[in-house]
């Protein structure tokens, strides 16, 4: 059996078990408290408590008024403990007195630690609890299962309260019997409890709840005199039972009469009834005693409410009420010579009911004198309540006479190496003629080196906010309140709480009105050397109260006062502080926006007073349907509103920091009170900054937390108080404003109601749409012949969702009536009613659901109620076995379809077919297993043969739209005027690629909205034509523009060199594509099947040579354009003006293009120049790579070049394989452009348009051969390629920092990571850069890599824009060289083909192993390391050193042995790993390579040396001699 260690660990199992939830108040989400790590680890075993098979564990914080949360699951019928220290207890009140007539059970380990104040168990005690004390480890697993069963068993809260310091040295003792558990608990009871609910909704009002006791009426038969029973009888189950009353508005509490009030026996009586009273004190004293003689009767182990230890002849003893391990051993322990030898301890067991009764009978008859020894702090009378409480038992009633004498002691702060000493003086004390009441033993104050193991302190993810405030205000911030200001005597709790920080701010308020009118007075003295400060002294006190006029003055007023000298200057210079104007702000938690925090919030605002406050809230999105009604947690933005004198805003760093530091701007200016709530949803203090933003977003996006800015002053202005922030919920809050009267009117007649109809509206109005779809379907079908069947699918990728529209198009034209639905949209509830079902699933993930049948799964998986006995079903499945390559993994191949198909059974359902498995890996994939099944199943069903069978349409292909499109035009205008969407039809979203556009949904908030009957938040990406990634200054800033009004307030700097947006909502896609055009740039051609942004190497040093490559790149691009002028039409083009031959779909006028014809290319086609010896854009990984030779002269000569590069595969299909490009031949600079154009017509011609998997021109020149391809483009040249010319390759990354040219201007590289620019609160990037390039004049030039370089910065500017580069954190390159030579592709949230995290996750891996290239001296050495959310090679992984590809959300591909020039293809070393394996993986690796490699050697040329992985020598290898082979079968 296991063993227990500490008291914690025994209380938290014990609440585990007896318990439906426990309510753990933790100093910190992130930090354990002693009884939360058990309790955490209990649940994620999700080991089985006694009462509940899984036991709730939700974790709160203590200044978060924490037994709030107890009432909605009480009076739902749930038993709720709490673990807790004993600080919650006394600002919980006003909830313990209703919470006692329920059965919770606090558990609380006295504060501080190893000294503890008993005083916040004595002042609680008249609340109506009963309270339990324990002492040892032993007593602590006893005493918490007494506590669970007394409350269980009177109906009554238990409060069972021990020092955990008194028991830190005793031995292990077993875990707990779950027998016994079971057995002391009495399950009848618990069931009777679980049974009950109640309609009580008020937290503070006196509803009139009462535990009560049920027990037989006995009536008397005949008319002897009746007798009272027994007073010591105890009540058992079997004669009381125990129920919950609302109708008697009589409280019970501690102090209740220990009289019998049980009904009276006769000698002849019957049973007719049952009578139900309030529960007594004489009751719980009943109860526990019970307990206890069950306990002593299991164990042997014996319990009394009081106990007695030592002589039975004993003359003195010492009742404690506090930590009696102190004195327990001293006393045993003892010299017969010693005073206080042979002494009794007497001990308090229940302390609340107190009867006194069983005290006096528990003293032996021989002690004249008992020290009472009280550990109490706050004293609040002269004597201490336990003494009272003894001297009430003692020397009262008829045994008065010849009681012991009673002597009170107050005990301080005793160390055990005084102990002895301070038993001496107790027992002197005691044993003297005439002894000192309330002597005090050891000082009151606890020593300096003594404090509590935790105190309040801000989470470091909080300081986000904080570093804000510190940029915007600088010297002028002060935040009264803050965690780390000295504050002498005051506890940190106090200090931060807003009344304290109110109190400050007003005293300090009062401190500089002071001071003006010091420096008013000044500045009419002659006491002054010369007469210049009074002028100056007059102009700053004028100003005194505008921030900017007296801050702007008060430098200059300082200086001027620092040269007088005289006596006068002096006392003003000493409170120079107060010449500035302050930003004062009070930092505060969601803790105030609840009841028992709100009242400092209130003060403020009805002062009137000119106080910022900035208030965090922490609750994440996610736990919002779990959240407590009766939490009561204040909105406190429009508390503050209906105030009407405060400015209010609502932000999110996280979603907007544009908006935060306006509102902390205009709360600053606003002169009154300002309270701006500020979103920071966090689990744990520690959380990541990515599970912080997903939460974010889906609060903001669903509008339980919208952006917005109140100011009551702008009405004066003319312009609105209210002003909405968060663009994609306008429509949506619009909506509900509009039924805001009705809803309100309603929710104010029914209370009850109010939580379901303002909280679970997308709820309700999704199960509304599956209901209305579901009808309207079965009502069309209602006329049609044949036998009814329904086609349920659920798909990720379109596949299953294509088969199941397929097979109901097959289904009609045989006949049969029927319908198709995704899973998540059929109503489940009708399921039973079906004749015939088919379900098709695709496998998502780990072996997960995909997105649109994760609910449907959800709900079948755990009902129990669900009658699927007349339904014939069938499953189809589609996976692959080769995806999970280790053995242990095959569980997760087809593994949906699989449980679904065993779940139906389990339900009841009849099997129409056996379930059908489709196969990537088969020869024609999916199809081969279908191909099979779908026979099977109209056999099964008698219409297999059916004649005369339409002939099925083939499917609509990419070059179907093409040519359909009128030259790319399709009906994309038309789309965009459609307002009902926020999407395009699907031919356009295809289509728009052509134009730069992609579009897409914010993969974290589709869960959501889906659950809230939206549709996906869609939004378009927009990519820039940018040739050679050259931009000037001016389409800088117009790029900046762009991507805050229309876009996400982020910009992306891809791996091709060019500028990309997101989040651009389709009403903003025109004006976006608008201002770009106005910035003479566009976005033509950047995405799609046609020729792409042309790339260039940077090369910083070499200008004049840059200039002749960089010309060479805008004439190739400019060469390949299409010459459709559908873009101008549907984008540029006004819709009022007169142009002629607009060429919109169904005009008869058509286009025209030369190069591409009516259906363009068959794949995408890049092309990119290298600059020897950079590689920066690796030039082996395009359709076409130019490597440029320079001449003797030191200009561009001409160009050897590559074909074949790509970088797309598809995960597990060794059909499709990575590709380095093959040379063709050099050819000159004046013809390249020409090259170029007949390598993209050969491969127009001959690539292939039938699979798109297989299109790319890799597969054409390996299809062909790279001979046969290289005569056919020499063919349409007209000449033959030459040899090509010797160049030679160093790296493929970037170098940071300054440079020189060759005309003396300087260049800066900065590290951009991922190429995300933002801004952020440690890093205001965006900003900086938008600041240097108002002033900059020469350009900016993108990087392949992801970076950017500030280039021709002359000599004269070169000071200036350090001192910018420094003030905006721009001149950092002192990176890991892992860091500075790792890239990543966007990945989640917007790309829809990602499998896990990229651009979002790699700097945290990096993170993660940088200690190991600190401890193994490689910090500076570059290894290039690459991730993609997807095995499509956006930033081109393939050739890294080492590489991870994602393939599930959390699992990567794990490859080696890239060529770090960019020269080779590395190889796959581990299949489908996460977080924790990668680490294993890489940390020894890389102290292996510190230690192994030769001079010079790279990590991908060492990782080959040492056998890791195999050299790929050619794309076609790519997938042979695997480090990690995938084995076949399942497992």
């Amino acid at each position: 059996m296991a063993s227990v260690n500490s008291v914690g660990e025994a209380v938290a199992r014990i609440a585990y078990l007896s318990s439906d939830i426990v309510l753990s108040v933790q100093p910190a989400l992130g930090v354990d408290s002693e009884f939360s790590k058990s309790l955490h680890a209990l649940a994620a075993k999700r080991t089985a408590g006694v009462i509940t098979k899984e036991t709730a564990i939700l974790s709160i914080r203590p200044n978060t008024d924490p037994l709030l949360s107890a009432f909605q699951p009480l009076r739902a019928g749930k038993l709720v403990s709490v673990t807790t220290t004993s600080s919650i207890l006394l600002p919980s009140i006003p909830h313990l007195y209703k919470l006692a007539q329920y059965p919770i059970v606090i558990h609380a380990a006295l504060r501080p630690y190893g000294r503890p104040d008993y005083s916040e168990i004595t002042s609680i005690r008249q609340c109506g609890f009963a309270f339990l004390q324990s002492e040892t480890l032993q007593e602590g697993q006893d005493i918490a299962l007494s506590a669970h069963a007394l409350a269980i068993q009177s109906g009554k809260g238990v409060i069972h309260f021990f020092d955990p310091a008194n028991s830190e040295k005793d031995n292990p003792i077993a875990a707990e019997d779950r027998g016994l558990v079971k057995n002391i608990l009495g399950l009848d009871a618990v069931g009777r409890h679980q049974a009950t609910s109640t309609g009580e909704r008020s937290l503070y009002v006196d509803e009139g709840r009462q535990a009560t006791l049920e027990e037989p009426s006995i009536i008397s038969t005949d008319t002897s005199q009746s007798q009272p029973a027994p007073a010591k009888e105890v009540p058992t189950e079997a004669t009381i039972k125990v129920t919950n009353s609302d109708e008697s508005s009589v409280g019970s509490s501690g102090r209740d009469s220990s009289a019998d009030s049980r009904p009276t026996l006769s000698s002849a009586s019957s049973i007719i009834s049952t009578t139900t009273r309030p529960v007594s004190s004489e009751d719980i004293y009943n109860l526990v005693l019970d307990i206890w003689h069950r306990i002593v009767q299991a164990t042997g182990r014996t319990y009394y409410p009081f106990e007695y230890s030592g002589p039975a002849n004993a003359e003195f003893a010492l009742l404690v009420f506090g930590s009696t391990g102190l004195f327990v051993d001293d006393i045993l322990a003892a010299d017969p010579s010693e005073a206080f030898a042979k002494c009794g301890i007497i001990t308090v067991r229940l302390y609340r009911p107190w009867l006194g009764s069983s005290l006096a009978s528990t003293i032996p008859k021989s002690v004249e004198r008992i020290a009472v020894l009280e550990q109490i702090r706050k004293r609040t009378t002269k004597w201490g309540p336990v003494l009272l409480d003894i001297l009430t038992s003692l020397r009262t009633g008829p045994s008065a006479s010849g009681t012991p004498m009673i002597v009170g002691h107050q005990l301080g702060y005793i160390e055990p190496a005084t102990v002895r000493q301070a038993l001496r003086g107790i027992f002197q004390n005691l044993k003297s003629r005439s002894p000192i009441q309330n002597l005090e033993v050891g000082p009151r104050q606890q020593p300096a080196d003594r404090v509590d193991e935790y105190s309040l302190e801000q989470p470091k993810i909080e300081t986000a906010y904080m570093k804000i405030l510190n940029q915007v205000f600088g010297g002028r911030l002060h935040v009264a309140n803050r965690l780390d200001a000295a504050n002498a005597g005051i506890s940190s709790t106090i200090a931060a709480s807003p009344e304290f920080g109110f109190g400050a701010l007003l005293a300090r308020m009062d401190h500089r009105k002071r001071f003006v009118s010091a420096v008013q007075e000044a500045a009419t003295t002659q006491d002054f050397v010369t007469n210049v400060p009074q002028s100056w002294l007059s102009k700053w006190a004028l100003s005194s109260d505008d921030p900017k006029k007296s801050n702007d003055l008060a430098k200059e007023v300082i200086r001027r006062l620092s040269t007088d000298g005289s006596r006068l200057a002096s006392q003003l210079l000493s409170s120079k502080s107060l010449f500035f104007n302050e930003s004062q702000w009070l930092l505060g938690s969601d803790a105030w926006s609840y009841d028992l925090g709100n009242s400092g919030v209130h003060h403020i605002l009805a002062s009137g007073a000119n106080v910022n406050m900035l208030i965090i809230d922490s609750q994440p999105w996610s736990e919002r349907a779990a959240a407590d009604a009766t939490r009561r947690k204040k909105d406190i933005g429009l508390y503050a509103m209906n105030f009407g004198n405060a400015y209010v805003a609502s932000v999110a760093v996280y979603s907007s920091y544009t908006q935060v530091l306006e509102a902390m701007i205009e709360a600053d200016q606003f002169n009154g009170p300002s309270i701006i709530v500020a979103y920071l949803p966090y689990n744990k203090e520690d959380d990541s900054p990515l599970s912080v933003l997903q939460e974010t977003k889906k609060a903001v996006d669903l509008g339980y937390w919208p952006l917005y800015r109140w100011n009551p002053n702008n009405e004066e202005k003319g312009e609105p108080n209210f002003t909405l922030d968060s663009e994609r919920i306008k429509q949506e809050l619009e909506e509900f404003l509009r039924r805001e009267n009705h809803l309100t009117q309603l929710m104010n007649r029914r209370p009850d109601f109010s939580a379901n109809l303002s909280e679970s509206y997308g709820t309700e109005v999704r199960a509304l749409q599956k209901r209305r779809a579901k009808d309207a379907y079965d009502k069309m079908l209602e006329s049609l012949y044949g036998a009814s069947i329904t086609i349920l699918f659920a798909s990720d990728n379109g596949n299953a969702e294509s088969l199941a529209k397929r097979l109901g198009n097959r289904s009609k034209a045989r006949g049969l009536k029927s319908k198709v639905f995704a899973l998540d949209d059929f109503p489940l509830e009708d399921l039973s009613g079906e004749e015939y079902v088919v379900l098709i699933t695709s496998t998502a993930g780990q072996g997960e659901f995909p997105q649109n049948g994760r609910a449907f799964w959800d709900a079948v998986k755990e009902s129990t109620e669900l009658d699927l006995s007349s339904v014939k079903y069938t499953v189809f499945a589609l996976g692959d076995s080769h995806y999970w390559p280790r053995k242990e993994d095959r569980i997760y191949y087809n593994k949906p379809g699989r449980d679904l198909d065993a779940r139906i059974a389990f339900l009841g359902g009849k099997r129409l077919i056996d379930i059908g498995l489709g196969d990537d890996q088969d020869p024609d994939g999916y199809q081969t297993g279908y191909n099979e099944w779908e026979p099977k199943l109209w056999q099964a069903l008698n219409v297999d043969k059916v004649e005369g069978l339409p002939e099925e349409p083939p499917p609509i292909t990419n070059e179907d739209i093409k040519i359909q499109s009128n030259f790319l035009r399709g009906t994309i205008a038309e789309g965009l005027e459609d307002t009902t969407t926020g999407a395009i039809a699907a031919p356009d979203q295809q289509l728009t690629k052509f134009h730069g556009t992609y579009m897409q949904d914010d993969r974290d908030l589709r869960d959501e909205r889906k659950a809230q009957g939206l549709e996906p938040a869609y939004a378009f990406m927009i990519r820039c034509r940018l040739n050679g990634g050259v931009a000037t200054p001016s389409q800088w800033l117009q790029m900046d523009q762009i991507s805050t009004s229309y876009g996400n307030k982020t910009m992306k700097m891809t791996t091709r060199q060019t500028f990309q947006f997101h989040g651009v909502i389709k009403s903003k896609l025109k004006p976006a594509m608008r201002g770009i055009n106005k910035a003479l740039m566009t976005t033509i051609a950047a995405c799609g099947d046609v020729n792409r942004n042309v790339m260039c190497s940077v090369l910083p040093t070499k200008s004049a040579y840059h200039r002749d490559v960089y010309h060479v790149s805008g004439k190739i691009s400019d060469h390949l354009l299409p010459s459709t002028t559908a873009y101008h039409e549907i984008w540029l083009k006004d819709a009022s003006s007169d142009e002629k031959h607009q060429k919109v779909a169904g005009d008869a006028l058509v286009d025209h293009e030369p190069l591409y014809g009516p259906t363009y290319l068959p794949r995408k086609f890049k092309i990119t120049i290298a600059i020897p010896p950079h590689n920066d854009t690796d030039v082996y990984a395009h359709d076409v790579g130019l490597i440029a030779i320079k001449g003797i002269n030191g200009r561009l000569e001409g160009f050897n070049v590559l074909a074949g590069g790509g970088m797309g595969v598809t995960h597990n299909n060794r059909k499709t394989y990575p590709r380095t490009g093959s040379m063709l031949g050099y050819a000159p600079a004046d013809q390249i452009h020409l090259v170029c154009e007949k390598i993209m017509l050969v491969q127009r011609d001959e690539g292939d348009r039938k699979n798109r998997k297989h299109a790319r021109l890799k597969y054409t020149i390996d299809d062909i051969g790279v001979d046969v391809f290289r005569s056919k483009v020499e063919d349409l040249l007209e000449w033959k390629f030459q040899d090509p010319k010797p160049f030679h390759l160093t790296s493929n990354i970037d170098t940071f920092g300054w440079q020189k040219d060759e005309f003396g201007y300087n260049h800066h590289t900065f590290f951009i990571e991922n190429g995300r620019i933002e801004d952020t609160p440690s890093f205001p990037m965006k900003t900086g850069l938008r600041e240097i390039a108002k002033v900059h004049r020469g350009e900016f030039r993108l990087t392949g890599n992801q970076h950017l370089c500030l280039s021709n910065v002359h000599d004269d500017d070169l000071e200036d824009i350090k001192a910018m580069m420094k003030k905006y954190k721009l001149d950092n390159i002192h990176f890991s060289g892992l860091r500075l030579s790792s890239s990543a592709c966007v990945a989640f949230p917007t790309c829809g083909l990602a499998m896990a995290e990229s651009e979002r996750y790699l700097p945290q891996l990096i993170t993660k192993l940088e200690d190991s290239l600190e401890e193994n001296g490689l910090r500076h050495d570059s290894i290039v390391m690459r991730m993609t959310g997807c095995p499509n090679g956006c930033a081109r992984p393939w050739l890294a050193e080492v590489a991870f590809v994602g393939k599930a959300y959390g699992a990567y591909n794990m490859y080696l042995g890239g060529g770090y020039h960019g020269q080779r293809l590395n190889k796959l070393y581990r299949s489908s790993i996460q977080e924790e394996e990668i680490l294993e993986i890489m940390r020894p690796m890389l102290a292996r390579y510190a230690k192994e490699r030769k001079q010079d050697e790279h990590f991908g040329d060492w990782v080959l040396r040492a056998g890791y992985v195999k050299p790929t020598v050619e794309g076609k290898k790519f997938h042979d001699d695997v480090a990690e082979e995938e084995s076949d079968g399942e497992a």
